[in-house]
């Protein structure tokens, strides 16, 4: 029986924001932290704070949010030196 022989190679990958040009959108959103009632996701963030704002006015008691962002990321390998991928 011959030997098995394996050949492994370490690469580095690189994570970033995607900023392609068909990256998906940045979105926003806010979250009431007491009922847990969330605005929409836009890609404007001024939507989201008037629906908070809204949410108070007929929730008094609720005055506690928080935001969430949906940002797209991607990765891809680093090119070795030499210029092989």
């Amino acid at each position: 029986m011959s030997p098995v022989h394996a050949v492994v190679r370490h690469v580095s990958w690189t994570l970033a924001p995607d900023r392609e040009p068909d990256a998906e959108p940045v979105t926003y959103s806010i979250q009431c932290v007491v009922c847990s009632e969330e605005s929409g996701r836009e890609q404007d963030w001024e939507k989201p704070q008037e629906w908070a704002l809204e949410h108070s006015g007929k929730n008094p008691s609720h005055h506690t949010y928080r935001e969430k962002i949906t940002r797209p990321w991607r990765t891809w390998m680093n090119a070795e030196p030499g210029g092989r991928s």
